[in-house]
């Protein structure tokens, strides 16, 4: 029997491969993009991913991010597919592009559940301000709105306080017509995209888990850099230590043992049945 060792380390394996074909694509179009997130933290600490981790986050510059949707809706060669937050598909939830491989299937825990593939998620980076108080004032516009959409579209967490609870079962009880989520989710896309990231000072990923945290001086993305991960190479940040310690403190050190468990909630993962069809 397979051990959950095992398995994850069959996941990662599939998302080697993705991400080697992913950074190929970019360098051939000129897309400039960086890994982020624990990828970055990986790539800085193990050299490739954190070993009970199995995802891949990418960032991508607003323009360069646009231009990449453009590009992938154009091909014939389906294996990879890119999904946006223009899906027209009403089980997409996401805010940001996730890049599928049609050869898997996965089923995401959720309010409904999302049945794709295996995948990379991509991120717009946008720009925050010019200013600490002026980025603060724009990432607030954004934030309550962010927060209403995912507390509308992802399953009420039994682990939450009561309040929490609570207000989860509010915001599912709001009917569609009077809070549209495919209408809220492209208002969030809308304010995401109103400052350039590289003109301005402070900018990030506005979509990120950390929230406010992710914001910082777009200087410390820099150049995208070559990192080592796993048997490939991929495009960092690289100004490595001052966005990893602006992200987690002390990276370097690792977590407790408790802690060292990825944070999804797979429902079903098949690694040989494609999900399209299926």
């Amino acid at each position: 029997m397979e051990t959950n060792e095992q398995f994850n380390a069959e996941i990662q394996g599939i998302l080697v491969q993705m991400m080697n074909w992913f950074h190929r694509f970019c360098m051939e179009n000129d897309i400039r993009y960086y890994v982020i997130g624990g990828t970055m933290l990986g790539a800085a600490r193990h050299q490739g991913f954190i070993p009970w981790d199995d995802d891949i986050d990418v960032g991508i510059p607003r323009k360069d991010y646009e231009r990449l949707a453009a590009l992938l809706s154009k091909r014939t060669d389906q294996r990879y597919v890119l999904e946006t937050p223009h899906s027209d598909d009403r089980n997409f939830i996401y805010t940001c592009s996730k890049l599928y491989d049609t050869t898997t299937t996965l089923v995401e825990h959720a309010r409904i559940n999302i049945k794709r593939g295996i995948f990379i998620d991509i991120f717009p980076l946008d720009g925050a301000g010019n200013t600490l108080d002026e980025s603060k004032k724009n990432f607030k516009k954004l934030d309550y709105l962010f927060r209403l959409y995912m507390t509308r579209v992802m399953a009420i967490d039994p682990q939450k306080n009561l309040y929490k609870r609570a207000v989860a079962c509010a915001a599912h009880a709001i009917p569609n017509f009077i809070i549209d989520n495919n209408k809220l989710r492209l208002k969030i896309h809308d304010i995401c995209k109103e400052h350039d990231f590289d003109k301005c000072k402070y900018g990030g990923n506005m979509l990120g888990a950390w929230r406010f945290r992710e914001i910082m001086e777009t200087r410390i993305m820099g150049t995208p850099t070559l990192y080592k991960f796993e048997n490939i190479e991929v495009f960092g940040v690289e100004h490595y230590d001052e966005y990893l310690t602006h992200l987690y403190g002390d990276w370097r050190k690792l977590p407790p043992i408790e802690q060292q468990v990825t944070h999804h909630n797979f429902v079903e993962c098949d690694l040989k049945t494609p999900f399209i069809g299926n």
